[in-house]
């Protein structure tokens, strides 16, 4: 009989080529199912994530879900593979759940931040989680344009294709700017993202900061989505899955955060 857990897991992207497992490459799920088959003797364990994060990008909150041979303890299955992980990854919390949960398909939202830099952080950590830019010529215009992207919409400018039939419509709960001693953080809340999607919102915004964009552009692409749309991308260093959300409302649970450092 096989027991399902949820999986709730934190990992430094930088020395990763991204979550998903990819032959001859390192990677977080990689080493996940790794760890998880030495703790049940051996048996091949398949780890399912809430989804993909890119080489590089960070989490403070992926969620995962397995199907074990046998009953663990969660305590004693967050300590054991966190024996085995290497010190990039943490497995923050394991829990025992029902059949019909999916890390994937049960999620109803997540929350991502970018975390931008123009000063040296107090703390050295911090460079490895945010991206260095130049300050911005015009920060107002750059946190109106961060603001115009909320709502539901179709995201095909800020994607890049992928195989098979995809709908690109979703919706942006929240984009907010929340300013930091060594920069800002901007925080985005929806019911999902597509590839590649948050760090080309972060560029478009810096680009209107630039004076590179305006913001009747950026509107044009927000209103007739044009798939290819040169955007610049965002790097990788400063993008982290916070949180994905199950029973809780996106909306609400975002709120909440409001005002916290």
């Amino acid at each position: 009989m096989a027991f399902r857990m949820k999986l709730v897991i934190a990992y430094l992207g930088t020395p990763f080529h991204g979550w998903q497992r990819q032959r001859g490459q390192r990677t977080v799920q990689g080493e996940l199912e790794r760890a998880l088959s030495r703790c049940v003797g051996g048996a091949r364990i398949t780890v399912v994530g809430a989804g993909r994060t890119d080489a590089g990008v960070h989490a403070a909150g992926q969620t995962a879900h397995c199907d074990l041979p046998g009953r663990i303890p969660p305590e004693s299955l967050v300590s054991s593979v966190n024996a085995i992980l290497p010190r990039e990854i943490r497995l923050r919390s394991a829990q025992t759940v029902s059949d019909g949960f999916h890390a994937q398909r049960s999620a109803r939202g997540k929350l991502y931040t970018y975390r931008l830099r123009w000063r040296e952080p107090a703390f050295p950590w911090l460079e490895l989680r945010s991206a260095a830019i130049a300050p911005l010529a015009d920060m107002a215009a750059a946190v109106a344009a961060l603001s115009s992207l909320q709502g539901t919409r179709d995201w095909a400018s800020f994607t890049v294709p992928e195989p098979g039939p995809q709908s690109t419509v979703r919706t942006l709960y929240q984009a907010s700017w929340i300013p930091r001693r060594f920069g800002a953080e901007l925080r985005f809340v929806g019911d999902g993202f597509l590839r590649y999607q948050v760090r080309r919102m972060v560029g478009a915004v810096l680009e209107v900061g630039r004076h590179r964009r305006d913001l009747d552009s950026l509107r044009r692409l927000l209103d007739h989505p044009t798939p290819g749309a040169p955007i610049q991308t965002a790097p990788a260093e400063g993008l982290c899955l916070e949180r994905v959300y199950y029973r809780r409302s996106p909306v609400l649970s975002a709120r909440s955060l409001e005002g916290r450092s």
